[in-house]
């Protein structure tokens, strides 16, 4: 039973979920030959403020983007 565990930022539409969850099945359903029926998908939502490259997280990064983004106005 392949199980498949995806970490994403969050806010995303339940469609683009569900398509990710129907493409990931497929993809372990092609590539090892799994049954549909045994493949698992386990999807955490992370909030921008606790996830972070290099010290910064997506939300001080998207705040400043948008902050340099209304100066050039």
């Amino acid at each position: 039973m392949p199980i498949i565990e995806v970490t994403i930022l969050e806010g995303r539409t339940q469609e683009k979920m569900a398509t990710l969850i129907r493409e990931l099945t497929d993809a372990a359903v092609h590539a090892i030959d799994a049954p549909a029926q045994s493949v698992r998908v386990i999807i955490r939502e992370v909030p921008a403020e606790h996830f972070a490259v290099a010290g910064i997280s997506k939300a001080e990064k998207r705040a400043k983007a948008n902050s340099h983004d209304a100066n050039r106005e």
